[in-house]
């Protein structure tokens, strides 16, 4: 298992502690995600109005929004991902019948090539007969 990570992160001017079993890195991520979205709805002159524990709902729900959103892309990538496979499958078993169905070809066409040259090996061996009771009558 992993180590516990402790790492101090800025999150909107405040110190914070966060623990985890990611890396360092990814906690700083997380936290620079998360004042990325209260810059971003600072910007708005509104959401300054509003009082601050509606300030951190609205940031609250849009960060859930984000999350879902990706949760959906997610599934459907999974899904597209899914469909991908089962067609690659069919394609490689209507491969694998194709190189069978060639296989039965080219073993007919040598038989059949084999039974022409058996054919024109009668045929001249019949004309050469032919020809010398011909040339006996």
């Amino acid at each position: 298992m992993s180590t516990k990570t402790d790492t101090e992160v800025i999150i909107a001017g405040k110190v914070f502690t966060l623990s985890g079993y990611e890396s360092e890195e990814y906690l700083q991520k997380v936290a620079s995600y998360i004042n990325n979205k209260i810059a971003e709805y600072n910007k708005i002159d509104s959401f300054r109005r509003q009082p601050m524990d509606t300030q951190n709902v609205l940031l609250q729900l849009n960060i859930a929004d984000d999350y879902f959103k990706a949760k959906k892309q997610i599934n459907l990538l999974e899904e597209d991902l899914k469909n991908k496979n089962d067609e690659v499958y069919a394609l490689k078993h209507d491969l694998i019948a194709a190189q069978m169905k060639l296989e039965n070809t080219e073993k007919n066409v040598k038989s059949l090539q084999k039974e022409a040259n058996e054919n024109a090996k009668q045929i001249v061996r019949m004309e050469t007969e032919l020809k010398e009771r011909k040339g006996k009558s």
